[in-house]
């Protein structure tokens, strides 16, 4: 008699340990006079596709569907199209590389590492682990003064991503936050609905301490909509709950208090009196926008935002942002995208590209929604669902305040492949337990024999 499987034997999750080396590497510190370009993770994001590739040769089988080809391969259509457009082949090659690492073979990658809900389950943690961890940084820079400077004190909460990447941290706990959210929110274990609770709030004051109204907003939007994806009447339990405990945090926050009300009201500034951060943004909308016009179809090719941004930009653009603290000399950062991801890809790849790329976005939306549905009325897998659908609901908001770009960029195509496998395959792993009727059918057909 063969003995019982171990199921904590580290052989079972050897599929899924490269994506875990990725969120790993994400929580070591970076140089902080590093430019804010490709790290160790996205190295190692190079060897797990490579990894996967390796394991398809070597077990022989149909990698894709058909469907989950065209999907994930939509967006080539739209890249190559702007990269033969773009200014120079090395540029052309440099950004054709980066989006097709982001948007097509990481996320391809992850999709066939994970095997099943418990492997699902087990990145959905990962991602918590490494929001507690960066968090917990974060925090100690806010209590220390070594963080990024922000109002001219070293207070901002960057975590280990450095003043050049300020978005790096505050994107790790929203992601982790939207996980465990929806951990807690499934039918999953006791244990881990409760962790997964105590977690929301323990990740709710490093997010306030990054100072990142995008990300603020997002995170606040998404988790509205896990609340109310889970059911109506928990959604109101918890938003009372989820209100309270901001209420005491924001309270708990002493002298920061002021700076942190200050910058929630901003939110709400953007058209009477901006800062120079909202007037620049406004002025690189308009330019993403002016420089698309010229060439609706393909844009102005890959990478060529930053060389036609002056010559489309108002006087009303500043020559970059002030970088500083967490270990970091002063440096003037110059702004080389709109922060905006579609008018990023607007501008540069055109409606081709646009529509390609948002398009397979909006196909994996509405796979993970139906797929969520078949979860709540089988009775099994919620947790899952509000992951996934969570993970990209979170990164289609943030994707208005932010585009690619930094070592936290590889995370970006993590979360793609994530939310990929739950809309194109998890939705339908798992089989739900029969219905009365189905289980009736056999009995039925025994007794006509």
């Amino acid at each position: 008699m063969s003995p019982a499987p171990n199921r904590y034997d580290v052989r079972r999750w050897s599929p899924v340990l490269p994506v875990i080396a990725v969120l790993v590497l994400l929580g070591l510190p970076l140089s902080p006079s590093g430019e804010s370009g490709a790290g160790p993770a996205d190295a190692v994001s190079a060897l797990m596709v490579l990894y996967c590739v390796v394991r398809l040769v070597r077990d022989r089988r149909r990698p894709l569907s058909p469907t989950t080809a065209v999907l994930l391969g939509l967006p080539v259509l739209g890249v190559a199209v702007a990269a033969a457009g773009a200014s120079s082949p090395g540029a052309g090659l440099t950004g054709l590389g980066r989006y097709l690492q982001v948007f097509v073979l990481v996320p391809a990658a992850v999709l066939l590492l994970v095997r099943d809900r418990s492997d699902f389950r087990l990145l959905a943690w990962a991602f918590v682990g490494l929001a507690v961890w960066q968090g917990a940084i974060g925090v100690q820079q806010y209590a220390t003064g070594t963080g990024a400077s922000y109002q001219g004190e070293d207070i901002r909460a960057v975590g280990t991503f450095g003043p050049t990447d300020v978005m790096g941290m505050a994107t790790v706990v929203s992601f982790g936050l939207v996980c465990a959210l929806g951990l807690a929110l499934g039918r999953g274990s006791l244990r881990q609905r409760v962790v997964a609770t105590a977690c929301v709030p323990a990740l709710l004051l490093p997010l306030a301490l990054s100072f990142s109204r995008g990300a603020w907003i997002a995170t606040a939007a998404t988790c509205v909509v896990q609340l109310l994806l889970s059911g109506l009447r928990r959604a109101l339990k918890v938003g009372a709950v989820v209100v309270a405990a901001g209420v005491v945090l924001v309270g708990g926050l002493g002298v920061g208090s002021s700076m942190l009300q200050e910058r929630i009201d901003s939110i709400t500034q953007v058209t009477d009196a901006p800062d120079q951060s909202v007037t620049d943004r406004y002025t690189m909308w308009a330019a993403a926008e002016d420089m698309w016009s010229p060439r609706p179809l393909t844009g102005v090719g890959l990478k060529g935002f930053p060389q036609y941004r002056d010559g489309n930009a108002s006087l009303a653009l500043s020559s970059g942002s002030d970088t500083e603290g967490a270990g970091a000399a002063f440096r003037r950062q110059p702004l080389l995208s709109p922060h905006n991801m579609y008018l990023l890809v607007l501008a540069e790849q055109g409606l081709i590209g646009l529509l390609a790329l948002a398009g397979s976005w909006l196909a994996l939306l509405v796979c993970g929604l139906r797929g969520l549905w078949r979860a709540r009325h089988a009775g099994t897998g919620l947790d899952c669902a509000l992951v996934g659908c969570g993970l990209l609901v979170w990164q289609l908001i943030d994707f208005v305040y932010a585009d690619i770009g930094g070592p936290s960029t590889v995370l970006t195509a993590v979360v793609f492949g994530v939310v990929a496998w739950w809309a194109l395959v998890g939705s339908t792993r798992d089989a739900p337990v029969p219905t009365a009727t189905a289980r009736r059918r056999p009995a039925a057909r025994a007794a006509t024999r």
